[in-house]
């Protein structure tokens, strides 16, 4: 019999602040970033690219939706989960999935995203909080 996973609390320490201003757009004050990485990691020869299509195939049920509208060297997806009504971006990079926190963002959320993960992947992950704090 396998151990349960425990569950990550997914509790926000610090929300970012939006900013706008007229020369410069929209801008984020303070980060809060999740970082899911696999256990065991992905012996995929292009782990990046398995983590992109486990998290396209988890977006794209119902339950979601995101998009991909920005022009960047890797994966940063903008998603909305209808279930809670939680607005937050999803990036992949080096071997691990990142959910970034935006302001309204509510753990709710984040954590069920982290549940269709697990079970679409069939593994176990190991999750880190950070924030600005940390550097």
């Amino acid at each position: 019999m396998s151990e349960p996973r425990s569950q990550p609390s997914f509790a926000i320490p610090q929300r970012p602040e939006r900013r706008y201003s007229r020369t410069s757009g929209l801008s984020y004050e303070g980060t809060t970033v999740f970082v899911l990485m696999p256990e065991p990691t992905s012996d995929a020869a292009d782990p990046d690219a398995w983590l992109y299509d486990l998290t396209e195939r988890v977006l794209d049920t119902d339950r979601y939706t995101y998009g991909d509208w920005f022009d960047l060297p890797m994966p940063v997806f903008l998603v909305h989960d209808r279930g809670t009504s939680d607005v937050f971006r999803v990036a992949i990079r080096d071997g691990r999935i990142e959910f970034h926190v935006l302001p309204e963002t509510d753990s709710k959320g984040l954590s069920a995203l982290y549940e269709r993960l697990c079970t679409a992947a069939g593994g176990t992950w190991h999750v880190e909080c950070r924030t600005d704090a940390d550097r």
